[in-house]
């Protein structure tokens, strides 16, 4: 289950090379697009959150359910919205 940062980087590659592309046009450089929930509601978040091992959980999560060819072409997150906004604030207190 190790989600390691080449893993990483192909997930980013993916997710920046898809159907929404033209939204990536608003992400700030140092940051990268994720849709969480059932809604696919999106959150822009810092690359930085690759270092943190719980966001790395929720990628091997996401690699696991939808692998790197993912239909919508976007990097995905399965869980909660609540859950992922969560894990953010505890990110944010670092």
């Amino acid at each position: 289950m190790g989600f390691g940062l080449s893993g990483a980087k192909k997930v980013l590659r993916r997710s920046l090379s898809g159907s929404r592309q033209a939204s990536t046009l608003n992400i700030p450089k140092g940051y990268f697009a994720v849709y969480v929930g059932e809604r696919q509601k999106r959150f822009v978040v810092p690359i930085a959150y690759l270092n943190q091992p719980a966001f790395q959980v929720l990628l091997s999560q996401a690699e696991e359910e939808f692998g790197f060819n993912h239909p919508n072409g976007v990097l995905t997150i399965p869980c909660s919205e609540d859950t992922f906004t969560e894990l953010r604030s505890q990110f944010n207190m670092f």
